[in-house]
């Protein structure tokens, strides 16, 4: 049994990257992560790329992008609908919770 220790920080909404950080989380080149802007995937705070600073769920926004590319051969396009189709899903799953306790 392995005895490393792990250590990190926890990413929230108040919790924000740089361009430079988002993609070394994510072990891909920052013009990947640009991609994503342009189509829309995450959606910085900044006037431009080097003001750019992106939330914890970016972070995951964009590794769930990664795996998609990687384990199903997605292009980002389809992983963008991807993404909204899973955030509608959560969204009715909330929405189906809240309907279930108030009843």
């Amino acid at each position: 049994m392995s005895k490393d220790i792990l250590t990190g920080f926890l990413l929230d909404e108040e919790s924000f990257l740089t361009l430079g950080e988002l993609s070394r989380a994510c072990m891909v080149h920052a013009e990947w992560i640009i991609e994503l802007v342009d189509e829309g995937v995450l959606e910085p705070s900044g006037c431009d790329a080097v003001h750019w600073r992106f939330s914890g769920p970016c972070l995951h926004r964009a590794r769930t992008v990664r795996r998609l590319q990687q384990d199903l051969g997605i292009n980002i396009a389809g992983a963008a609908l991807v993404l909204d189709l899973m955030d509608e899903i959560d969204s009715l799953r909330a929405r189906l919770h809240w309907l279930e306790q108030g009843c």
